[in-house]
């Protein structure tokens, strides 16, 4: 018999402690699963190794859940309880459907802006009170965040004060601008163009994001600008701008509650009657929920300088949205090209070139279309154009051949065991309920999101290397240090590639084309947030 590899040994208990991973770290348990029937004796003769096979028990799939109930107040409010016993607290993780994706014209940043709004206080809840209320009730998490797509509220205290972050949620959904005003938002709107100016204007490479998102999605497109809001519209916003968004969004019926933890089921529905039935229903808010890949047709080149010590590549797809076919895939491919020391890029770059200080990829998943970037930041004086062919041809291997057995488990185990410890806190597991619900509609969703990355096979990577991520629909962004430039970045010099279709016409010869005949160009295929005050 052949023996096993020490690191293959260890890759292989990996994999197969993997479901015991997920039980033990989400306090759920395994089926009963009857004994085996005794082996059949071997016949005389038998070689041995059929007599193991026959003795060896039956293996089988184990599945794992979040166990969730589902239900709808009669205002619109979607309620999701996932109990959870072992430990004395509760998260309560608040969605509301609408993120910066949903701002209208002229309004960029206002569903962040909104968030910190949200915080000062409402008919029943003094100026700067909601965080202190939390504190003296021991909460060990509580704050909220915007993205793209959604706007969240989350809080995890003992399980006895539940009632009370209840109360403090329904009444700022149902009277936030009894307290609200022109100078609680004025104080915000100036807090928030700070946070601009730290995480964006003066970080170096901070202005980067935003030049890279307005060449991937066109002007008009919900995700052309990002979601901090630019200072123009900030500038312009005014009180009746929040009573305009509250009303249209922050409604009932546009929102998803998730309670998680050491709860009554029967108890805490009569809790969120009492506090969030009284609330009315609202208009239908015009969010947008359509996926939507833009007009990315060509490969795109962004000259940025900055006045930063190091040059910097970044390369951008539009790729498919969360959940989609091809989403797991890429997260999978991210790992093969840059997580550890042993990844393609990272050796490659890193380790083996040694021109770069640290080389990064990852699958940005969202509700309308998602982003794959690859970024290397390069050591002093390093060219990244050299950068650039040398990350490209590690794509090019990927497109004409699979990676190998090792990476792609090394991959899926990385990736399945970080999905799996992520949930063991009941803050993130509630997070990802009310995630998987937004997404997929269903809140349990935890076993198919393990079993994507479980079935996605080596070619699948290689498929969705070829096919999402092609050179000639990208952008490239390539930093170069510039003393005296912006430290954020400053674009200097943005080109296009010729379209595929018309290089392959200017490079074929002409032909007659029947009247009214037109080539035909196909579309890429379709593709989470800043924290209150950080």
């Amino acid at each position: 018999m052949r023996a096993t590899h020490p690191s293959e040994r260890r890759r292989l208990r990996a994999l197969s402690c993997l479901s015991s991973a997920i039980v033990a770290a989400l306090g759920l348990t395994l089926p009963a699963y009857a004994a085996p029937p005794p082996a059949a004796a071997p016949q005389p003769g038998a070689p041995a190794a059929a007599a193991q096979a026959a003795a060896a028990p039956a293996t089988g799939s184990v599945s794992v859940m979040i166990p969730v109930e589902k239900y709808t107040l009669e205002n619109g409010l979607e309620v999701v309880l996932h109990e959870d016993r072992r430990t004395p607290v509760v998260a309560v993780n608040l969605w509301y459907h609408v993120g910066s994706k949903d701002e209208p014209k002229g309004k960029n940043g206002f569903a962040h802006l909104f968030e910190h709004v949200m915080f000062q206080g409402s008919k029943h809840v003094g100026e700067d009170m909601f965080f202190k209320y939390l504190e003296r009730a021991g909460a060990s998490d509580r704050n909220g965040t915007t993205s793209t797509d959604r706007t969240n509220y989350f809080e995890t205290v003992p399980a006895n004060e539940l009632a009370l972050v209840l109360w403090l949620e329904s009444d700022r959904m149902g009277w936030l601008l009894d307290h609200a005003n022109d100078e609680t938002f004025t104080s915000q709107r100036s807090v928030v163009k700070n946070e601009r100016r730290q995480n964006y204007e003066n970080a170096p490479y901070g202005l980067v994001p935003q030049f890279l998102r307005a060449a991937l999605f066109p002007e008009g497109h919900p995700y052309h600008l990002l979601t901090i809001g630019t200072p123009e519209d900030l500038d312009a916003a005014q009180m009746e701008d929040v009573r305009a968004f509250f009303r249209t969004f922050y409604v009932p019926n546009n929102a998803t509650l998730v309670i998680a933890g050491d709860i009554d089921r029967a108890r805490t529905k009569e809790l969120v009657e009492k506090y969030f039935g009284p609330i009315p229903k609202g208009a239908a808010p015009p969010v947008v929920s359509k996926p939507d890949p833009g007009d990315l047709a060509t490969e795109k080149r962004l000259e940025i300088e900055a006045d930063v010590e190091l040059p910097r590549v970044t390369m951008s797809w539009v790729t498919p949205p969360g959940f989609a076919p091809g989403d797991a895939e890429l997260d999978l491919v991210s790992n093969v090209l840059a997580s550890g020391k042993t990844s393609r890029l990272y050796k490659k770059l890193v380790y083996d070139l040694q021109i770069a200080q640290d080389v990064h990829a990852g699958q940005q998943s969202s509700q309308l279309a998602s982003t794959f970037q690859i970024t290397a930041t390069l050591k002093k004086g390093k060219s990244p154009e050299q950068a650039l062919r040398l990350i490209d041809a590690e794509l090019d291997r990927l497109r004409k051949a699979p990676p190998t057995r090792d990476e792609h488990e090394r991959a899926r185990a990385k990736l399945l065991s970080d999905l799996v410890f992520s949930m063991e806190r009941v803050t993130a597991r509630a997070n990802a309920i009310n995630y998987y619900n937004q997404l997929t509609g269903d809140p349990g969703y935890f076993p198919k999101d393990v079993a994507r990355y479980e079935r996605a096979t080596a070619a699948d990577l290689q498929k969705a290397v070829a096919g999402l991520l092609p050179r000639d629909r990208r952008v490239i962004a390539l930093v170069t240090p510039k003393p005296g430039a912006p430290k954020a970045g400053r674009l200097v010099k943005q080109t296009a590639a010729p379209a595929p279709a018309a290089r392959k016409a200017a490079a074929a010869p002409a032909v007659d084309e029947p009247a009214g005949a037109k080539p035909a160009i196909e579309k890429p295929a379709a593709g989470a947030a800043a924290p209150k005050g950080g």
